[in-house]
């Protein structure tokens, strides 16, 4: 709730819940300023229906029986975004120079429309003109061939790329020779795929959707589902219906949290009345996740204790069978002081027994997080946490139960099955060598930061990306920016321009790729290819719109003819390939397990789902058990503690998709037509001598740099006392690049220790 101390421009409170009439006013917005209106109905029903094409957006599985309208408000937005009638033109690029065009925002470049032509940066004239495929293929082939080794190259992977795509692409990397896969996940949800193989031997959630029709309680914490996976909102609305307890952590109050009322439901809307989700919300400090949940596991151990012999609070048969390592994780929780716990996280003592005790009557619990676990220097520590307190009770591996991190884009999780890492293991590249018949690099390559690092260091020399905005989406835009235009080559695949684009090398080229909701024809006939959501289902996607361009290629295509082009004796038929998508699932087949049938299955309404060991209480782990963690402490980092310190959390706003800017609101938070703001609480203005609406500096306090962002406007705002919030990624020049979790390598976007002041500029 916003106090409001005096008129700020395009600050003012939102009263409506979220979804609801706001959400159909806000789909027929983006439907009237980006689609021809007869074509965007038909479009829309067709998306996450089992002979349509898998929303562009999140991950957030399909239901099993589909109705008409299986899409959301920020769904339809990132279907019309694609879709759009607006076109990036070579007349339009030849009147604007990329001098001119880094000018504009992110949200004005994207909203220029989709890319028609190939292009090459000409640098006499400073601007983008098209180029022929085949002379575009050539001479990055050329670039490439002649780098003095395979690991001055980078491949980045973004989320909306394909399975079919990424396989490809690590393909064509690894013939080529080299490991560096920097991906999207290492931004994001890496500590869930270095955290859990640790805690439970594979590094995806554990739930169904039909698990969540079984549990007796959710516990969500650090994510907005209203905003970033809101067709969750269905599921947690059903839930809510059916008296569920919904226990959320959160340092913001945000209003999908609160109370939302589901455009399907005709009551609802009929009555503008609306659903309360959260049956209980703590305001978690940022940065005091950890402390939080060791404060719910020592809770629940005490209360195991006081109920004496017999008591069933712990399930120690299940901790005895099926895990190794609790008797030192019990012995730290013991050692844990309250003080400590209610310190760092901002909740006092009974708070977290109150949770421990709900979790206690739970015969079925899950727990969902997202980024606001994974991006902090102890990101991984606080998945294995999560892991931890769900194995306290036998909470994985039974109906109803489970762990269930809230990825992002829609096949994020898809690129890291297929290959997509610059990790591989042993076996998947001796599955890759008897196939193909290539030596395959074994030595580890770089993550995201690392291949940014490089690229700083003058030692990456190349970046390869199969879609995303890599600079924009990384911190410290003062360091990558000018690392992005020291690079000899820099590629792009895409469907709309953005300012990594614009970070041009010494040679750059963008080659413009068909989108989800786009027919794709190959010599063989129409294409699908397949994504896997977060729960693990695999299933197919088939676009059926008309080519924003007939210059345009398929993301497979584009993969292969670079390919092609580079690896001249290639032992790879790069061709058949493309001319046929079946031929690519059948080689994943050969040399990833869990594909069995892979062609078969999809053809399936639903697809299929990859195995789980862990659901089946099967642990692939080094000791064949789940194995409990300790997490020393409960400081985020203890090396910046101070009274005038904040930790800033960076925020997406309601009307953005990572760095995609739909438009300039965030109506739940009350924000409208703007984006230079910073939330603070009441206590912490009162501290500062600020009021709401006064401009302000911010400056991160982390040593070795010294990082600002000036004249922004601070507003009252309901957010924990400690903590700050700020968009992404306008924000992320606060970001240090080296500022990351150690195990993980993701930046610490979530919890940057920061001192705002007065503005000292107007």
């Amino acid at each position: 709730m916003m106090k409001k101390k005096r008129a700020v421009p395009g600050i003012r409170p939102y009263d409506g819940p979220a979804g609801g009439w706001g959400a159909l006013k806000a789909t027929a917005i983006a439907v009237k300023t980006q689609m021809e209106t007869f074509e965007a109905p038909v479009t829309l029903m067709r998306t996450n229906q089992p002979d349509g094409f898998d929303c562009p957006g999140c991950a957030w599985p399909d239901k099993e029986h589909h109705s008409t309208f299986q899409f959301c408000e920020n769904g339809a937005k990132a279907v019309t975004w694609e879709a759009t009638s607006k076109r990036v033109t070579p007349e339009f690029l030849a009147a604007n120079t990329v001098t001119s065009l880094l000018e504009k925002t992110d949200f004005e470049l994207e909203g220029y429309g989709r890319l028609t032509h190939p292009l090459v940066y000409d640098s006499a004239s400073d601007t983008l003109r098209p180029v022929e495929w085949e002379d575009a293929f050539k001479r990055i082939g050329e670039v490439l061939r002649g780098m003095q080794s395979p690991d001055q190259v980078e491949f980045y992977t973004s989320g909306r790329a394909s399975n079919e795509a990424a396989y490809l692409f690590q393909l064509f990397a690894r013939e080529f020779g080299t490991n560096n896969f920097p991906d999207c996940s290492n931004m994001c949800h890496e500590p869930t795929s270095v955290g859990l193989p640790q805690s439970i031997g594979i590094g995806k959630g554990t739930v169904s959707l039909d698990d969540f029709d079984n549990t007796e309680l959710v516990i969500s914490i650090g994510h907005n589902p209203g905003t970033n996976h809101p067709r969750m909102m269905g599921t947690l609305h059903e839930l809510a219906r059916r008296q569920i307890p919904i226990i959320v952590f959160n340092p913001l109050r945000e209003r999908a949290l609160e109370r939302f009322a589901d455009p399907q439901n005709v009551i609802e809307m009929a009555t503008y009345s609306s659903t309360n989700i959260a049956s209980t919300y703590y305001q978690v400090k940022a940065g005091g996740d950890a402390a939080a949940l060791k404060g719910i596991a020592k809770a629940l151990l005490e209360y195991d204790a006081a109920q004496g012999a017999g008591s069933n609070v712990i399930d120690r048969d299940f901790i005895a069978d099926h895990t190794q390592g609790f008797e030192q994780f019990a012995t730290d929780l013991a050692a844990t002081p309250w003080k400590d716990i209610e310190a760092e996280s901002g909740l006092t003592q009974e708070d977290l027994e109150q949770v421990a005790l709900a979790y206690a009557k739970s015969k079925a619990t899950i727990i969902t997080y997202g980024m606001g676990i994974t991006q902090h220097n102890k990101g991984t520590a606080n998945v294995r946490l999560i892991a931890d307190l769900l194995l306290m009770r036998g909470n994985i591996g039974k109906p109803g139960a489970g762990i269930c991190p809230l990825r992002g884009h829609s096949n994020v999780q898809g690129n890291r099955t297929v290959g997509i890492t610059e990790k591989p293991s042993p076996e998947f590249l001796a599955n890759l060598e008897n196939v193909f018949g290539f030596v395959a690099p074994k030595e580890h390559g770089h993550d995201a930061v690392k291949s940014m690092q490089s690229m700083v260091e003058g030692t990456s020399r190349a970046l390869i990306c199969l879609g995303g905005n890599f600079a924009v989406a990384l911190p410290d835009p003062d360091l990558c920016f000018p690392a992005m235009k020291s690079l000899d080559l820099s590629v792009h695949l895409g469907t709309k321009l953005n300012r990594s684009h614009l970070l041009v090398a010494k040679e750059t080229y963008i080659l413009p790729c068909l989108g989800r909701t786009e027919l794709d024809m190959q010599d063989s006939g129409r294409q699908s290819i397949t994504v896997e959501d977060s729960m693990s289902m695999v299933h197919a996607s088939s676009g059926k719109l008309k080519p924003a361009s007939p210059f345009l290629l398929s993301e497979p295509a584009i993969v292969a003819g670079m390919a092609k082009a580079t690896l001249q004796d290639s032992k790879v038929p790069w061709m058949e390939l493309v001319a046929d998508y079946s031929i690519i699932r059948d080689l994943i087949e050969k040399t990833i397990p869990g594909f069995d049938k892979y062609n078969e299955r999809i053809a399936q309404p639903g697809g299929f789902r990859m195995p789980l060991p862990p659901t089946e209480r099967i642990w692939p782990t080094p000791t064949g058990k789940a194995m409990f963690s300790v997490f020393s402490g409960v400081e985020e980092d203890a090396e910046v503690q101070g009274d005038d310190v904040l930790r800033l959390i960076t925020l997406r706003s309601h009307d953005q998709y990572n760095t995609t800017i739909y438009a300039m609101d965030d109506r739940y938070r009350g924000v409208f037509g703007r984006r230079d703001v910073l939330f603070m609480h009441d206590i912490d203005l009162e501290k500062r001598g600020l009021e709401h609406g006064d401009l302000v500096d911010i400056e991160t306090v982390v040593a070795g740099r010294k990082l600002r962002l000036e004249n922004i406007t601070v507003i009252s705002y309901n957010i924990a006392p400690g903590s700050v919030g700020a968009y992404y990624p306008e924000a992320n020049v606060l970001v240090p690049l080296d500022y990351i979790d150690k195990e993980s390598g993701t930046p610490s976007y979530k919890s940057v220790p920061v001192r705002v002041t007065h503005a000292t500029a107007s």
